[in-house]
């Protein structure tokens, strides 16, 4: 192919991708009651009732405060399996690194069954705990190749330094390790929050319509009738996904982070 049809191939590819959020964009801007492209008149109303509704107020709340929790819980459990297993190298974080890897090789609605049959045997099924640590525990992989990858890059001679200058275990994981795999750290919560605040399938089979997410939000106003509302939902989770994105990228080296080869 030439460079000409290259370019053009890579033109439909890219405008595929982007039709779509400009149609969801143009109809949350519209004033029209129903869901209409092109908008005949251009309005802010349906934002304005994003974020002055209540239920619609309680659901990005619920939203926020799942993915922020869900994704400290995941950099937590990351953080301990790496270290134990780049300190001690135990058969047991290695078989626990092996195991975290599992939810991604799952369907989503296995994981998301076994996890609502639990939590409905214990009797908190419906309760937002359930959500925050389901999300924390099944979306774990992420963080924890991430992380992986900044204890990789621990030199031994920066180690030995320490060790040497008669730093304890305790001090030599907060003064050298800890701001040295920060960055990782960094991009592995902020992917876990990006992916938790945009799950539906996980939060619905756990806690029903109990504990109402942003996602579930939608759902079910566009089960009970279409409302434009839910093109400035969509709009809001872009802007939530695409600023998390350009934060860690300005603080970090994302795309090194996430195993692109230096030039």
């Amino acid at each position: 192919m030439t460079a000409w049809s290259n370019r053009l191939v890579l033109w439909i590819v890219g405008l595929g991708m982007i039709a779509p959020f400009l149609i969801v964009a143009g109809i949350s801007v519209g004033a029209s009651k129903t869901i209409a492209f092109p908008p005949d008149e251009l309005s802010l109303s349906w934002y304005k009732v994003l974020f002055t509704d209540p239920d619609w107020l309680k659901a990005i709340g619920i939203s926020l405060l799942v993915a922020v929790l869900a994704a400290l819980i995941s950099v937590v459990i990351a953080l301990a399996v790496n270290y134990v297993l780049w300190r001690l190298k135990s058969r047991f974080a290695k078989l626990t690194f092996a195991l975290a890897l599992g939810p991604f090789l799952l369907p989503p609605i296995i994981l998301a069954l076994g996890a609502s049959l639990f939590w409905a045997e214990i009797g908190w099924y419906g309760r937002i705990e359930a959500t925050i640590i389901s999300h924390g525990i099944f979306l774990v992989t992420l963080p924890l190749v991430i992380i992986s990858r900044g204890f990789a890059n621990l030199t031994d001679d920066v180690i030995e330094a320490a060790q040497m200058m008669g730093a304890s275990p305790w001090r030599l994981f907060t003064t050298v390790v800890l701001p040295l795999i920060t960055p990782y750290l960094l991009t592995g919560f902020a992917l876990v929050a990006i992916i938790s605040v945009n799950e539906y399938l996980i939060a619905n089979m756990i806690s029903g319509f109990v504990v109402e997410t942003l996602p579930i939000k939608i759902f079910n106003n566009v089960r009970y009738g279409y409302s434009p509302v839910v093109a400035s939902a969509s709009m809001l989770f872009v802007a939530i996904t695409v600023g998390i994105l350009v934060l860690v990228a300005r603080t970090t080296d994302l795309l090194a982070l996430l195993g692109a080869p230096k030039e």
